[in-house]
């Protein structure tokens, strides 16, 4: 364990229950600065379409995640010895204006970037990894592993609005921050508006790994594939919520039986090791929805899951 680096509370010296709630119980920092991975939390749902209530997301993920260890118990790293972390508070956010809303939210991303830390951020709807995209890929686009129920390539909903949770990446595609060839959606799965509503998308070049061939592949042989895709260069990772099936994860806006289980969640983040990470992002936790907080507790632990792969990227960058 490294004396240099944020440590969480322990929970064999102080209750779970106790003290203050934050990401993974790390110390509550005001900046960035001199941290290699910042936990940050987006409380906006502003283009959300149907279930609002992802703002509350970042508070319960925090509430939840007092029940995460410091240890990862399979590939037994210790993703707060190998970098320093720590829970850099919320964003600035507008509930009210939504492009406002969008630019407090990629400026916060930018701070803490200038910090010269690496974004894990919990939102919030979909529509909160624009913003964040903007500054990560600011100098040049990235990649993108997305899991999801969704494809979030949309073009517009209720009479030309460009900016909802359903049409992230085809925005941030259209303003060069993602390289669509370096794309793969996994999970997607449910019923569509129309039949030609992901041609888009594949059109760009986008991989896009439904459900149905999810289950006849299995995890290990699609996180090939999309590692592949990915190839060595700067990467991002969106993790919807919603791509966990709603009997595991129901406190989400819009729901799609047949996801993967938690276990198998869990397994395709784990196979992420080795990808270039340049930040992360869980979305779409909606707790006035949730049952017994199970929901904000499978985002809290995606959330560690993505901190044990991120923190290796933190170490072999270190070592250049």
């Amino acid at each position: 364990m490294s004396a240099e680096f944020h440590q969480p509370v322990d929970a064999a010296e102080v209750p779970r229950f106790a003290g203050h709630s934050t990401f993974m119980r790390l110390p509550a920092v005001s900046s960035a600065q001199g941290l290699d991975i910042a936990l940050v939390g987006i409380p906006w749902d502003g283009g959300t379409t149907n279930r609002a209530g992802a703002r509350h997301g970042p508070r319960e993920v925090r509430n939840q995640s007092s029940l995460i260890r410091r240890v990862h118990h399979v590939s037994g790293v210790e993703p707060f010895s190998i970098a320093n972390i720590a829970d850099v508070g919320d964003v600035s956010v507008n509930p009210i204006d939504l492009m406002d809303g969008l630019k407090r939210i990629e400026d916060g991303i930018t701070a803490i970037l200038a910090a010269g830390a690496m974004p894990l951020a919990v939102g919030g709807d979909h529509l909160t990894t624009l913003p964040v995209l903007r500054a990560v890929a600011k100098d040049r686009p990235v990649g993108l592993i997305h899991f999801d129920a969704h494809t979030d390539t949309n073009d517009s909903y209720f009479g030309g609005n460009k900016y909802t949770h359903g049409t992230p990446f085809r925005r941030a595609i259209e303003e060069g921050l993602l390289d669509p060839k370096r794309m793969v959606q996994i999970g997607i799965r449910g019923s569509i508006y129309d039949t030609t509503d992901h041609d888009w998308a594949k059109s760009q070049g986008i991989r896009i790994i439904y459900m149905e061939e999810f289950v006849e592949r299995g995890a290990v042989d699609v996180m090939a594939e999309a590692r592949a895709i990915a190839g060595s260069g700067p990467t991002y990772v969106t993790f919807d919520i919603d791509s966990i099936d709603p009997s595991m994860a129901p406190g989400t806006g819009t729901p799609e039986i047949g996801g993967f289980s938690t276990r198998e969640a869990q397994q395709l983040v784990r196979l992420l090791a080795g990808v270039d990470i340049v930040g992360a992002d869980v979305v779409e936790v909606a707790p006035p929805f949730d049952l017994a907080g199970m929901t904000a507790l499978a985002g809290a632990n995606i959330m560690f899951e993505l901190l044990c792969v991120m923190a290796p990227c933190v170490e072999r960058r270190r070592g250049k």
